[in-house]
């Protein structure tokens, strides 16, 4: 079909839309325009804003120390681009390799990479999701309107899910002077990510700064008044939590349900993609003109097993729409994996926490640096006894190392003498991970599909 360079000229000409017009869709774009792309390029995003960085959203736009109108992500370079904004996809023709809008029109495309990422879960009872004072927290829009609430100074905060962005929201409100309550039903906050031994400092943390933090309980009902604003929230353990101001911060959702019928291997788990970003079929055929980045994208990772990982990190989007866009213009020998050891960092109650590796596939642990006790230290997960992830509270100058032993596939307990290193012939641990048959708040890293123990893959089609 091609030749006398005809496949370069087509890689670097084209149709390619991105649909998706957040960190992975803008990253993906520059890269693209970098690498040569010199074909029509069109950006679709279901919001009206240009593309925005999140995290300040949960950190300085609720602590009223930057307008969320004011998180615009910094540009690399000028991506000449057709950007289609306030406009959701709605469909996907793979035969006829066209993207459906809401608006009625189709666009058409020789590639197509998918960054859709993920929305926020909502209060499941539509009727208390839509009291006054009910909030949920992933857009500029949904951090500009609580930023306006909380500076109001309401009485009483009740967040609901204590991962990171409910930690970090609870860290925020209390910064501002403000009483709050923390409900989770895991057994301690962040324990779904970072298991319960470090679960457990992430708990005194949150009591010393004065939150009520409520563990192994759920919200069982929101209650408004007369004139429909919020006043308490029942809990599973029988007792009411007075409140004007409620955030529900319960995961998130992948944004696929536009490509339901479409013949992709796509669900609630996001979109099946080999190494190289490049997508399945519901068949588990990997498809050539389709790609997935960013949240919504589940890869196989051959530091994990061959695992199936579905990323909610901001480093991971930024690596895998390089390497989607670098093998959308390449051809099949030239093509790269994405092999990006995961990276993770929040800051709350004024303590810097970053990971390495998957620390949620871990089993055990060991405290290799600094104390619990302290609420500063370095702790190594073990998995099938080698190093699989290691986080640090207050104590990152340790991870660049530990990402170097996962990178080596280095044996657990690891096996080095250090000036740092506590001598006292501490033992590894039960890391103390829920069972993952019991849901919790806010896991950045998914684990799904494929297994190393079963040797088996499924594809369904989405539904």
């Amino acid at each position: 079909m091609f030749g006398d360079g005809s496949l370069e000229r087509f890689k670097r000409e084209g149709r390619i839309v991105v649909v998706g017009a957040s960190l992975a869709g803008l990253r993906a774009a520059e890269t693209l325009r970098e690498k040569g792309f010199t074909g029509s390029l069109t950006m679709i995003g279901d919001e009206p804003h240009e593309p925005y960085d999140r995290p300040p959203l949960s950190k300085q736009v609720l602590l009223g120390r930057a307008a969320a109108d004011r998180t615009a992500l910094p540009r690399r370079r000028s991506v000449d681009a057709t950007w289609r904004l306030g406009v959701a996809a709605t469909g996907l023709d793979m035969a006829a390799r066209r993207v459906r809008l809401a608006d009625g029109d189709e666009v058409p495309y020789d590639r197509l990479l998918i960054a859709t990422g993920v929305r926020a879960r909502p209060w499941p009872r539509e009727a208390e999701a839509e009291l006054d004072g009910v909030f949920v927290l992933r857009t500029r829009d949904d951090g500009a309107a609580l930023a306006r609430r909380l500076a109001e100074g309401p009485e009483r905060v009740l967040v609901i899910g204590a991962g990171f962005t409910g930690s970090e929201i609870a860290s925020a409100c209390r910064e501002r002077g403000l009483s709050v309550t923390v409900a989770e039903r895991g057994s301690a906050p962040l324990v779904g990510a970072l298991g319960g031994v470090v679960g457990s400092v992430a708990a005194e943390l949150q009591r010393e700064h004065g939150v009520d933090l409520r563990c192994g309980v759920m919200v069982t009902a929101l209650e408004g008044d007369a004139s429909g604003r919020v006043r308490a929230a029942q809990l599973s353990d029988g007792s009411t939590v007075e409140t004007d101001v409620v955030i529900v911060s319960l995961g998130a959702r992948r944004n696929t349900d536009w490509l339901a019928g479409s013949g992709l291997g796509a669900g609630p788990r996001g979109i099946a993609c080999d190494a190289g970003c490049r997508a399945f079929d519901f068949r588990g055929i990997v498809t050539d003109d389709i790609y997935a980045a960013g949240d919504v994208a589940r890869c196989p990772h051959p530091l994990f097993g061959y695992q199936f990982l579905s990323l909610e990190h901001w480093g991971n989007a930024v690596s895998q729409a390089d390497i989607a866009a670098h093998n959308m213009l390449s051809e099949s020998t030239d093509r790269l994996p994405h092999m990006e050891v995961p990276a993770f960092w929040s800051s709350q109650f004024g303590v810097n926490i970053k990971s390495v590796g998957v620390p949620s596939l871990g089993t055990e642990l060991l405290v290799t640096q600094g104390s619990l006790e302290d609420h500063r230290f370095v702790a190594v997960y073990g998995y099938q006894g080698r190093v699989i992830g290691a986080v640090a509270f207050d104590h990152a100058r340790w991870l660049p190392f530990y990402q170097e032993l996962i990178e080596r596939t280095a044996p657990f307990p690891p096996q080095f003498p250090t000036v740092d290193r506590r001598s006292d012939g501490q033992r590894p641990v039960a890391a103390d991970f829920p069972d993952p048959s019991v849901p919790t708040h806010g896991p950045t890293v998914t684990l799904s599909g494929y297994s190393p123990a079963d040797r088996r893959m499924t594809f369904t089609p989405a539904h």
